[in-house]
């Protein structure tokens, strides 16, 4: 997740209400106590969870010189970027080696192209403005800054009918809308877009909150790039929920239903190897076709093409590792 830090100096209890509202994770304040009678909140000041000059660095980028003490600063804690004149290459510089480094924004464009930079971004935006309505525009760009997972095409060989087993649901904290699910997968390396249950049914009222995954022992696509099994999932942990343009934002999970279930498993063959994934044999669990609508598991048949993704197999407690790995 993306730091969103906002600057309420001299205190304005408007500001900090959006600030708070629009998901901030830190604000600058004079008074944490008057910030934390808000709501749970990280503080940065003298007396704040963060102290600047120990865990925060205020650095000016002017040169060569300044990008350098920059780094230097970062290795210690986050370190907060300004630059006299607006230039994208010495941020840049400073995200190509370093990870805690946060750009100091005013608007909400200054925000996009921080978030941008070398695709992967700043670890987070500063906003040094107390404008409730700069404050959400900036809230708003900062929690869809995931950026995208590229999506490609699967096309099914198989599915096969299997007995009974042990399958997970996820409820979220997020509404889901068509085309929008997780990306599960039997291995690390590939996964299938499993659709969140927002259609209507004749027999279940629809779920938007919730994505039926499958089988416990399946992987699910996180943020930065971990993974972690269905049946490790729990409340409060951020899941990416993904849709068919490949866009993607994290949610958090409310809840996670295990229940013995019949089961069929999915197989399928894309440009970059297999795909495989077991799930409840249910008229409600549907995956998504490369036109991006969605298809009932009971309904696919050989042939049918599916939306997916592919990445690097291996993983060592969630986290992609380079070691001789062979999953089937």
């Amino acid at each position: 997740m993306k730091e969103f830090w906002v600057d309420i100096r001299p205190w304005r209890k408007e500001a900090a209400t959006a600030a708070l509202e629009s998901g901030a994770t830190a604000l600058m304040v004079d008074s944490p106590a008057m910030a934390k009678a808000l709501g749970r909140i990280k503080t940065i000041g003298a007396d704040g969870d963060l102290v600047p000059g120990r865990d925060v660095f205020m650095c000016e980028i002017a040169g060569t010189e300044d990008q350098e003490r920059a780094i230097e600063c970062a290795r210690e804690g986050y370190v907060v970027v300004r630059t006299k004149d607006w230039t994208v290459i010495p941020l840049e510089n400073l995200v190509s080696r370093s990870s805690r480094v946060i750009s100091a924004v005013k608007t909400a464009a200054d925000a996009k192209m921080a978030l941008g930079v070398l695709e992967q971004g700043t670890a987070g935006v500063f906003l040094e403005s107390s404008d409730p309505a700069v404050i959400r525009e900036v809230g708003a760009v900062v929690h869809h800054s995931l950026g995208t997972t590229p999506l490609v095409s699967f096309t099914v060989t198989t599915v096969t009918q299997l007995g009974l087993g042990d399958r997970v649901c996820v409820d979220t904290c997020t509404m889901m809308g068509e085309g929008e699910g997780m990306l599960i997968g039997n291995t690390s390396s590939a996964f299938l877009l499993v659709h969140a249950e927002t259609l209507e049914n004749p027999y279940v009222a629809p779920r938007p909150f919730r994505v039926n995954g499958g089988a416990v022992h399946a992987y699910i696509l996180c943020p930065g790039g971990k993974t972690s099994y269905l049946s490790e999932l729990k409340a409060g942990d951020g899941v990416l929920t993904i849709r068919a343009d490949g866009s993607q934002d994290e949610a958090y999970v409310g809840r996670v239903k295990i229940e013995r279930r019949p089961l069929l498993l999915v197989e399928a063959e894309g440009e970059n190897g297999p795909v495989s994934l077991v799930l409840q044999n249910a008229e409600t669990i549907r995956l998504v076709r490369d036109d991006r609508t969605a298809v009932s598991v009971v309904s696919l048949s050989p042939g049918d093409r599916v939306l997916g993704a592919v990445t690097e197999g291996g993983r060592h407690f969630g986290f992609a590792v380079r070691e001789r790995i062979v999953e089937r």
